[in-house]
Parts: structure tokens; sequence; C-alpha cells
């Protein structure tokens, strides 16, 4: 179905199909009127946990079934579920906060429906990465959202330095990156040695009591919370790459964020090296050149 699909109403019914349905990402008021509608129409509402979708259905008066959806049983049920839709069913798929699919489960069925040419629709509504885009006073567009970083230092090194090679080809683009708060300093010091002194925004508890969003560079970012440890949902937004960069004064700059941001000598140099496709020995020679001129 496309923008010309079925119009929602209090008399009308819900069209078969699957419908997608945004929920509030913490301020349960942002749960739009025709979402409600949707879900009160579905046979069947798909959720991450039925601990969390339930006092929203609750306190909005809907009680269709409830059925848990997630990474570890998506596989398994598309088949039955995608029976269900192909002979007429209303099944709702909601995400425990946001828009479902953006980094939670259900693209498995949403690409098995479309492809059997179940119906397919969404109710949109509440995005934490979008929100915190428009909050960071980065350049909106364009803008590349990458989900989760690895959460083990190597592998985030790597993503980050398979980042800096296509900036080195062209790309130039705000990024959008969501964290675990446990997390978030270590990962701050990576984008720091990563990408050096651009500026960037950590918003965390977005459209609740507590919302708040930082602005500074990265190293800054990262010396904050390795003694500020943060709480709640964290959304890290990185400014685009530099029209230019310098070449061994870019690893300069880069080593001297990493080492602001408070890694080691050793884990700076490493760090740089993955991002920047240097030898290590070579980063970690120069890394010793600038703590001597900077000591």
């Amino acid at each position: 179905m496309g923008a010309g699909g079925p119009v929602l109403g209090a008399s009308a019914g819900l069209a078969p199909g699957l419908w997608l349905v945004a929920t509030p990402i913490g301020n349960l008021g942002d749960l739009s009127s025709r979402a409600v509608v949707t879900l009160r129409g579905a046979e069947l509402i798909l959720c991450e946990d039925t601990r969390v979708t339930a006092p929203l259905l609750a306190r909005h008066g809907i009680s269709a079934p409830l059925q848990p959806l997630h990474d570890h049983n998506e596989a398994r049920e598309v088949p039955r579920l995608l029976e269900r839709l192909l002979g007429g069913a209303r099944i709702a798929l909601v995400s425990d906060a946001g828009t479902p699919l953006v980094s939670d489960p259900g693209y498995r069925l949403a690409r098995a429906a479309m492809e059997a040419g179940a119906p397919v629709s969404a109710v949109p509504g509440p995005n934490a990465a979008v929100m915190a885009l428009t909050l960071s006073g980065l350049p909106p567009q364009p803008f590349l959202f990458m989900g989760f970083l690895p959460p083990r230092e190597g592998a985030r090194a790597e993503a980050i330095g398979r980042l800096r090679a296509a900036e080195g080809a062209g790309l130039a683009a705000t990024l959008i990156f969501f964290e675990a708060p446990h997390r978030l300093a270590e990962c701050l010091a990576s984008l720091a040695a990563g990408f050096g002194d651009r500026p960037a925004a950590v918003a965390r508890e977005l459209t609740k009591r507590f919302e708040e969003v930082r602005r500074a560079s990265l190293p800054e970012l990262a010396a904050h919370y390795a003694t500020h440890p943060a709480r709640g949902e964290i959304v890290v937004v990185v400014g685009p790459a530099p029209e230019t960069t310098g070449g061994a004064e870019e690893v300069d700059d880069r080593l001297r964020a990493a080492l602001a941001a408070g890694q080691s000598l050793r884990d700076a140099a490493a760090m740089v090296a993955a991002a920047t496709g240097l030898p290590r020995r070579q980063v970690y020679a120069r890394a010793l050149e600038l703590g001597r001129e900077d000591g």
C-alpha cells in the first residue's frame, strides 16, 4: 500500500496486512491517535517485550493479543505469521520504543511479507535518531544512521576506520550512532581517536523528564563522560568530515584528541592506526614524539 492506502477512522475497519506502528521513545503522550486506532483494529500485536508494550496498550484501552517477536524467535515465527497475513489477518508490529525495524527486530517479517505480496504499511511517529539530529545543531543533511558500533574496542576502531575510508573517498555526512550508557565514554574515546576534534552532540533521555543534549567536540565529550557516567537511552551525533584533511597534521590531531580523551599512548596509537590505515608502529612512533613535544 502506498501513499493512497486506506484511511483509518473511528468507523473504518483496519485494512488487512502488516502495520508497522511507531511508539513513544519516552513520553507516553507521543503515541498518535492514528496509532491508537490502528492498534485497536489489529487482531494481533507483535512486540519486543510484552512487559514494555502491555502497559502502553492498557493506558489506551487496547486489548488485542500480544506476541513477542525478537531476534531470537523472528526467523522461526516468520512462516506462521506470513501464512496469517496472506490469509487476510490484520497484524501490527511495534518495538519497545520508536519506529519499528530501526535497530529493532521486524525486518525479516516485513521483508518476507513484501516479497510474498502481503500488504505492508506504517503509522509514523517518534524516532530517537532523527530527533537527536534535529537537536544536535549539526548539519541535518545528508546524514548517515549507523545504529550501534561494535562493543569491543578493536572491532569498534575498525568500523570507525571504514567510515574514515569512506570519507576519504568523498563521504561528507553527519553520522548518527546509538550507544548503551555503560559504553558511552569508551565509544566517545574511540570516536575522538578516529575522527579527531570534530563537533558532536550526545543526546539522552529524549522526550523524558531529564532530557539532555550536550554539544561539544568529541574529545571534550569523551573527557566529560569519562568522569560523569551517563544514564538512559543515548544517541551520539558526529559532524561531517571537514572539506580538507592534512595527512601528517591529521594524524597528529587524531592522536592529540585520543590522548585528551584519556587514552593511553599505546591505545591512542592503535585506534588512530585502525582509523587511518597507517602502520601501527609508525603511528606509535609519532605518538611518542608528540608526547615528548607536548610534555
